[in-house]
Parts: structure tokens; sequence; C-alpha cells
């Protein structure tokens, strides 16, 4: 110490150098600045509200506190440059509790009005929680208070009142301690090597210890310290600076040199110095004016923030310095936030400091700050609200002269100004502290947003709230549905960090106590999913509340697979109370689940009790079903007319079981569907009518045709003959399928036809030659289906009778002029133009349709004299013009087949004429072997032949067929004509005369055998034959 007090006078005379810089540098202004915008005056609320962090409303009745913000930043590097001013508005805030009794003291105070407030909005959730550091530090306080904290990347440090420094691990394990001072700590420092702890004490001394060493430095200055701070990077320099000040008002810089420690007073006379921070080159301190700013690399101050007009005493209400970063420094002093940031100066004069503050924000609360620290873009504060003094000061009453018990300290977030969230601390005594008696540290531990509220008997971690921390918080407040889906947001982004189920229970439990069996149920897959004791369970328990038909839907037959009495009791329950509802769970349910025997045995007892009830009798069919006894299922299903009993026909081959009952079936399709009218289909794209499972007729008509195999149609038509109409379906589906079907109800099927389907009567007759004329013909007679009538009487030779039916009846020239054609007999046409004589209308109708079977002239020609026939002149002009085309067509036809016959002709002859050249070389134009040589697959040379296109080939390869064989060529033909060739006579003659003949014949027989040349039908040529 002896060292630092020899360094007092250097300090003094460089103290007088810093307080009056040169003309042109930076000057202090004595005089506070004033602020002209409207602010938030401060409001008192009661101590209640105050300890529940209420909502407090702000006033602008303190307009003229002593502060002033110019519209613009000036140049002058000592004086604040403002540059916006906020009012801090109060919100909403939450109460922690501890829960001990000591702790919660007071909180009976106002509770009315807090539930009040409560009821009149939705509880807002908090943003913090708050745990007490665990380990040694209940013990340490026990028997010490904590006076002052501070923090490294992997210890904290706690100073007390007693002197003692305890350096503790995060999670509060005792790492060292030890007893520097005999009087309270009033400041604590870490470096952020974790290496060294500065303390301050109002002993006056100053002590740097090394954790990690010996090495520990002790300072005193006779007069009580409040503050220190240490140069950055303290344990890597050799410097090991620090800067330290107090009551006595000097601001001491301490540097360590060759021979020890050199003190320099960097300011001194404005008062005690209360904090210091130390952030790079930038050193910020507070004392009874304001805070300034001194930067160690110039070595000159830039600027200071005083306090303000009105502001308190400084010793009542602590000032907290923060650099949130190199250039913005966080000034908390009494109710008043204040942002300065420091930048280079833009225009640099004369002796004047490189740097210049501008203030940022203004924001004014409505309590004292005990601490204040950065929480990513806003602010946490450790708000103080002071008790409310009594208004006759001077009283002598004892009680009213008593201290008034404090509030409870609040934790606040503050962004933009505006307060997000405020949190009252149950702090233990807290009701005997004032402001100075806490502190607010941050954890420096990187990525790490955790909090330290000190107390003299506390110290709180505090931690922005996660995931969990939310479902716990929905879950108090019991709004489980919420706190549901975020458990289970949170279990499948990181495993099974929380037991969602448990909370989905609760919130099925609390509905259930609600009444809400429903949606109680509904949670049931989504909570309990594969736990069968826990479905068991809940099952029963919904079966004790009669609401077991709430969870019936959500039962799980599959993962998990629950015991058989549940779901028997689940089936036994739904027999007797909701049939439909057992219906629907048969179906739906896997049957290896139950006792199938037991379930039917029941469902049929209950059956024959009500009488063939609808219901169970399905209940019934589907049981069997699903037993696989489809034969004991169809004839419930056939009771009940259910649609689907074809397919199970169908599917299951039942169609021996319902040969006697097609009546029956075809009556219920009938009445279920009706068909489509008469001539439509309705029949699948890409289907016949055949193929269609309804088919045109109904399913059971088709079902009944398709399988005549096991349905005998004789059968069928017995039963259905009781239904004439229901047989005309039958039989006209069946001859769709095959007429060969039908043959033997042709008769039947005509009378049907003439009664249900006019229109498929006239196909039928066509097509079928196994009905009776003459019975046909009375059915259609008495019907007077007279194009029906025409056509049998002429199918029974009675042409003329017919032929009188379409003229006299139908009155259609047209239909007697194909009638007649139809029949071609020329009896009919006579009697056709006998009849048209006398009638002048039907003259000019056979003019108009004449054709090649009449003869106009012949029609003309009976024409009788002097008889008048309307529209005779068109009727003519008709005829001669189509004479005369026909004419020119003839006569073109003739030029075209003469022009074409003398080509051919010409190309015959010229072919026919001509030569072709052939050598003993010749090659086939097939096998390319030569003439003389023998073709393939044959030993000896054969026929050659020679096409018109002068093609040479093998007669053998010109053959289209191998199977083919060429005639045998007529032997001695050359031998018998040299022996006749000299006779003279007419026996020679003949003899010539017959080789010739034998000759031509051959070269016909090989002609018809081997065609056209091959070679040019592979060309696609037209080929010749040979010659």
């Amino acid at each position: 110490m002896s060292g630092a007090s020899s360094l007092s006078s250097v300090a003094s005379s460089s103290r007088q150098k810093l307080d009056d810089p040169p003309a042109g540098g930076t000057t202090e202004a004595h005089t506070p600045s004033t602020l002209g915008s409207a602010v938030s005056g401060r409001s008192r609320s009661s101590s209640s509200g105050s300890r529940k962090g209420k909502e407090r409303d702000m006033g602008e009745d303190e307009s003229d506190d002593g502060h002033q913000l110019s519209d613009e930043p000036r140049e002058a590097g000592d004086e604040a440059q403002p540059a916006a001013n906020q009012a801090a508005h109060h919100q909403s805030g939450n109460a922690v509790a501890d829960g001990d009794s000591e702790e919660d003291e007071g909180d009976e105070d106002g509770g009315d009005e807090g539930s009040e407030e409560d009821s009149e909005g939705e509880e807002e959730e908090p943003s913090l929680k708050y745990s007490r550091l665990k380990g040694r530090i209940p013990e340490i306080l026990a028997k010490d208070s904590a006076s002052a904290i501070d923090v490294s990347p992997r210890v904290l440090a706690v100073g007390t009142h007693n002197g003692m420094v305890h350096v503790l691990s995060y999670e509060g394990a005792k790492v060292n301690s030890y007893r520097p001072h005999a009087a309270s700590v009033t400041c604590l420092k870490m470096d952020e090597e974790n290496d060294f702890v500065a303390t301050a004490s109002v002993e006056g001394r100053v002590v740097i210890h090394s954790l990690t060493s010996t090495e520990s430095y002790a300072f005193d200055y006779k007069r009580p310290m409040r503050a220190i701070a240490l140069e950055p990077g303290f344990a890597k320099k050799t410097t090991r600076a620090f800067v330290c000040g107090g009551m006595a008002g000097n601001l001491i810089l301490q540097e360590k040199g060759w021979l020890g420690y050199k003190e320099q007073i960097l300011h001194s006379g404005e008062g005690p110095i209360w904090a210091i921070e130390w952030r790079g080159n930038l050193i910020a301190w507070a004392n009874d004016a304001g805070v300034k700013i001194y930067d160690t690399s110039s070595g000159t101050r830039i600027g200071y923030i005083d306090r303000g007009a009105n502001a308190p005493r400084a010793e009542l209400y602590q000032c907290t310095l923060l650099w949130k970063d190199d250039q913005t420094l966080l000034i908390a002093w009494a109710d008043y936030i204040k942002i300065v940031r420091v930048r280079p100066r833009q225009r640099a004069a004369a002796n004047s400091p490189p740097l210049v503050i501008e203030m940022t924000a203004i924001y004014q609360v409505d309590c004292m700050i005990s601490g204040i620290a950065s929480y990513g873009s806003s602010y946490v504060i450790l708000a103080y609200v002071p008790p409310d003094a009594y208004v006759n000061e001077a009283t002598d009453n004892p009680a009213e002269q008593r201290r008034k018990a404090a509030n409870r300290p609040e934790l606040r977030i503050i962004n933009k100004g505006e307060e997000v969230s405020a949190d009252a601390l149950s702090l233990a005594n807290f009701h005997m502290y004032g402001c100075n008696d806490y502190g607010l540290i941050k954890s420096r531990r990187t990525g790490e947003e955790v909090f330290f509220v000190v107390s003299p008997a506390d110290v709180i971690v505090v931690r922005p709230r996660d995931e969990a921390d939310h479902i716990e918080w929905l879950v108090e407040r019991e709004r489980y549905e919420e706190a549901l889906d975020a458990a289970e947001k949170l279990q499948s982004a990181h495993g099974n960090a929380l037991d969602a189920k448990a909370i989905g229970v609760r919130y099925m439990q609390h509905l259930v106590d609600q009444g809400d069996f429903e949606r109680a149920a509904g949670l049931g897959p989504k909570v309990l999913k594969g736990d069968k004791d826990g479905w068991e369970t809940w099952i029963h328990s919904f079966a004790q509340h009669q609401q077991l038909p709430a969870i019936i839907p959500h039962v799980p037959t599959r993962d998990p697979r629950l015991s058989r009495p549940v779901y028997e009791m689940i089936l036994g329950h739904l027999l007797i109370n909701d049939k439909d509802a057992l219906l629907r769970t048969i179906t739906s349910w896997p049957s290896d689940i139950y006792d199938m025997n037991a379930i039917m045995g029941a469902v049929q007892g209950e059956l024959d009790a009500t009488k063939d009830d609808p219901v169970l009798l399905e209940c019934m069919g589907e049981l069997h079903l699903i037993h696989r006894q489809p034969a004991k299922a169809l004839p419930y299903f056939l009771r009940l007319r259910k649609p689907h009993v074809f397919d199970l026909i169908r599917e299951h081959n039942l169609f021996t079981a319902v040969r006697d009952q097609a009546l029956l079936l075809v009556d219920f399709d009938q009445q279920r569907a009706p068909p489509p009218a008469p001539g439509t289909s309705t029949a699948l794209p890409g289907k016949q009518d055949g193929q269609n499972e309804k088919g045109k007729h109904g399913a059971a008509i088709q079902l009944l045709v398709d399988h005549t195999h096991s349905i005998p149609i004789d059968r069928v038509v017995s039963q259905l003959d009781a239904k004439p109409k229901y047989l005309y379906m039958y039989l006209d589906a069946l001859f769709d399928k095959d007429p060969q079907f039908s043959l033997q109800f042709s008769d039947r099927m005509v009378e049907l036809y003439a009664e249900y389907d006019v229109s498929r009567l006239m196909p039928f007759l066509r097509a079928s030659n196994f009905y009776d004329l003459e019975r046909a013909y009375t059915i259609t007679k008495e019907r007077d289906y007279v194009p029906e009538m025409v056509f049998l009487l002429g199918r029974m030779g009675n042409n003329k009778q017919a032929l009188m039916l379409i003229i006299e009846r139908l009155g259609d020239v047209q239909r007697a002029i194909d009638f007649a054609k139809e029949q071609a007999d020329e009896d009919l046409w006579e009697d056709l133009l006998q009849y048209s004589e006398t009638r002048p209308d039907f003259i000019r109708a056979l003019l108009e349709h004449v054709g090649a079977e009449i003869n106009p002239i012949r029609l003309i020609r009976r024409i009788r004299d002097g008889l008048e026939i309307p529209g005779l002149k068109p009727a003519l002009v008709k005829i001669l013009q189509a004479s005369n085309l026909q004419v020119s067509l003839l006569e073109g036809c003739q030029a075209i087949l003469n022009g074409d016959c003398a080509l051919l002709a010409a190309v015959l002859q010229a072919a026919q004429t001509g030569g072709a050249k052939a050598s003993p070389t010749t090659t086939c134009m097939v096998c390319r072997l030569p003439l003389t040589s023998p073709p393939p697959n044959y030993d000896h040379p054969t026929l050659s032949l020679l096409y018109l296109c002068k093609h040479p080939l093998h007669a053998t390869c010109a053959l289209p067929d191998p199977d083919i064989e060429l005639p045998p060529k007529p032997e001695g033909a050359g031998l018998s004509h040299l022996l006749v060739s000299g006779e003279k006579g007419r026996g020679g003659t003949r003899e010539r005369e017959r080789e010739l003949g034998g000759r031509l014949s051959y070269a016909a027989a090989v002609r018809v055998r081997v065609g056209r040349c091959p070679v040019c039908e592979r060309g696609k040529g037209v080929g010749v034959k040979a010659e």
C-alpha cells in the first residue's frame, strides 16, 4: 500500500490536466440538459398492486424534470445527444412464490384486488421462470447476507456483508471461499478467464485475488470504496490494470509496471463514485453529477450524461451501468433508463476527442431500478417500487413513524419502450430491504440467457421459459387441449423429453369430470395409443358412468388387442341398448377378438324374443357371413331383401340354394330398382349385355340367365309363368344370350313380345323359325300389328294379301315396293300396277320410286287417257333425267372398257410375239441355279418356264406350295413327231393334231398349278402367266 500512496502527487497533477482540457477540446457541462418532449410521469400504486406486478396507468404530469433532447445530434463531445425518447408502459406481471410460509408474508394484502384484475382479462403466461440457487447458498446465507455478485463463464462469486467471498458453480456447488475484507463487500467483479476476483469494501480496501494461483493484490484507500472494474483481458495482460472509486470521489486507475502498481486519478471532485464499467477502451463511471465516459486510447473524457434536475439522491438508489456492446452503454439509475451510443466524430477538430456520444433513447419507468441486463433485443430490469410514505411526516404517532414494509421486487422485460411482462419475486425478507440491497447479473456463458437476482437472503436463478414450462403452465390452468398439442410437438421433436400421455390422461379425466364424455373418448386413441391396461381401465370407467356408447367407436381392435371379456361386454351392452350400433360394430370388428358362438347365441335369443327384428336379422346374417356360413346367411338377407344378395349368391356360388326362389328374387329385384325402359341398355362401356352383372332386366334376371347350368330353364319358366312380365324379361335375356336356349318357348315369346315389348317382336319374328306362323298371325291380328301381319303373311306365302295390307292399311308405296322386291314375284308387281291404275296419287308415288324392278314405260303405258295425276310432270322429268344419266354412264363405261381391252391386247400381243434370249448358263430367278441343272430337292432336271415378263424359272420353283406336284409330261412326243413327220396324207395330219392337243393340255395343266410369276409377286408387280 505504500507504493499506492507514493503515487498520489502524480495522480493529482494528472487529474488537474483532465479537469481543464485545452481550448477546443472536451468541456464538461455542469448544467443538466432538459427533456423537451412529454414523458410519462411516475405513478405510485398501492403496495399490494406492486407486489402482484399488475398494470399501472401512466401519466404526463412531470414534463419539466430537467432533461432536454435536441432535434438533431450536436457535435459537442461532452454533451449527451439523445435521438429518441420513449415512455415505458406497464402491462402485466405474475407473482413468483416459493411456497415458504415466511416468504408468503404480505400476499394477503390486495388479494381481492388482484383477483378482480385477473377476472377482467385472461391471465398472460410469464416469459421467465425462477428458482432458488441450490447447493451451498442456503447454508451460506443462513449465517451471512449477500451484498454483491458477479459471474464468469464458469463460476459465480458472491460477496457478503461479513467481507467473505464465496466462489460457486452455476449449480451452487462450492468452489472456493476466502475473506478479503473485514466489512461489507460493496462491489465484486470477475475477469473473463475465471481466474481473478476483484472486490471493494466499505473499509476502504480493494483486493484482487487469483483463484488458480497465489497472486493477490490489496490496496487501502482509507475511505469506503463503492465500485471497481477490471481491465478487459485482465488475466492475460501484464499491466493488471483496474479502475476503482468510492466515497472519496476519486476515479483511480491502477496499472502494474516494473516497479509495481502506478496510480492515476482520472477524475475527482464531483462526489462519490457509485458505479464503474470498463469495456474495450471505454470506461464509464457514475458520480453525483451523472455518468461520464473515458477513452483510454486517447486519454480523454468524451462526454457525460447528467442525472437530471429532479433526480433523487444518488446514494438512495444505486446506478447500474452496462455495456451492451463496444459502442452502446445502458444507464439505469433511479426511474430512468438511458441508452447512449459512442461513435466516431464526423468532423475532427483540433484537440477534440476522436469519439462523441449521443443518447438514442430515454425510458422512464414507474419504479426504481436495482439492476439491468440485456435479453436478446429487449432489456430485463430488476424493479423496486418504494413503499407509500405517510402524508403527515411530522406526526408523533409511533405507528405512523414506523418504517413501512417494502414491496416485492419485480423483474420486468422492456422491449422498445414497452413493458411486455412483469413478475413480482417472493424473496425472503423482502419487506426489510431497499433498492440498493438487490442486484441483477447475467450469465456469461455463450448462448445462455440466464440471470441471477441477489438479495441479502436469496440468490434467484432466472431462465427463459421453454416449451416444457409452457406446457406445465397450461396444465396448471386446465388448458389441457393446448398443453397436449404442445407436448406432442415437443415429443416429436425431442423424443420422450416430456410425458405427453400423462397430460392427455389428466385432460380426459378433466373432461369426464365436466361430463363431456364424447370429447374424452375421442382423445383415447391419441393419448392411450397402445396401452392395453389403460384402455380397459377407461372402458370400465365409461361403463360405470353409463357412457359406454361414447367410447365404443374408439375402442382399438388391433395394437393393442384387449381381452375378450371387454369386447363381449361392449357387444352385450349394444345388443340390449343400441341394435344399430351393434350391427355397425359387428361389421367393423374382426371376428377373432370375441367368442363368435356366444355372440350368435345371444343375438338369436334376442331375435326370438323380438319376433324378427330387422336389425337383428341383419346381425345374424352378418355373423353367419363372418363365420363363413354364407348359405345360412342367405335366408336372412332374402327376408330382408338386401340389395347385395345377388353379389352374395355369385361370390359364394349359392345358385343351387335359390333355384326354387326365382320368382322371389325377380320380384325383390324389380321392387328394389325398376328396370329401364324397353329397348334401352344398361351395359357398361366395353361390356356386352350378357357381361353386365345387372343386365337389361335387372340383377335377378341376369343371375338366372348367367347360371342356367345350376338353375334349370324349365324350372325358372315354371316359376315365372305366374308373372308373365317377369317371364318375358327372363326369356328375352335368354334369347339375347343364346337363341338356342329359348327355342322351345318361341310361341310363348311371340305372345310375350306382343304384350310387353312390341319393338322386339319384329326382330324376333325375323330371327326365329321355330314359332307357329298361324298362331303368331292370330296374335298380331288381335293386336292389329300391321307390319308384323305383313311379314307373317309373306312367310306363309299369302303375298297378295300382305301387299293389300301395305297398300290399304299403311298406304306406304315404298314399303309396297320393298315388299315386292323382297318377294321377287312378278304377279305382285302386276297387282301393284293394277291397283295404281285408278289412283293418281299412287301412280305419282310409283313414278317417284321407280327403279330397276319397274320399267317406267310399263308404268306410263298403264296411265289412262284423261286421268289427271298431280305432280306428273316433275315425276316424268325426274325419270327422263335419270334415264339420260344412266345412258351417259353406260356409254362412258363402254368407252373405258374398250380402251382397257385394246391396251391389254397390245401388251399381250407384244409379250407373245417377242423373243427371249437363253443359254445353258441362264439361271433360275428364284433358286439362282442354271435352268439345265436340277432345282433344289431334285436329282434330275425338270421343266423350265419362261413368263411373258421374261423371267426364266424352274417349274418347281414357281409352285406356290411345295405340296403341289407338276402334271406328268407326255412321253414320246418328240419321237412320235419324228415317226410321223415323213408320212404323207391324212393320217399324219391327225397325228400332229393329236400331238399338239396334248401339248396344249399339258401347258394348261402346268399354268393352273404354277400361277403368276413369283418374282413379280415378290416385287409387288403384276405377274404374268407363263408362256
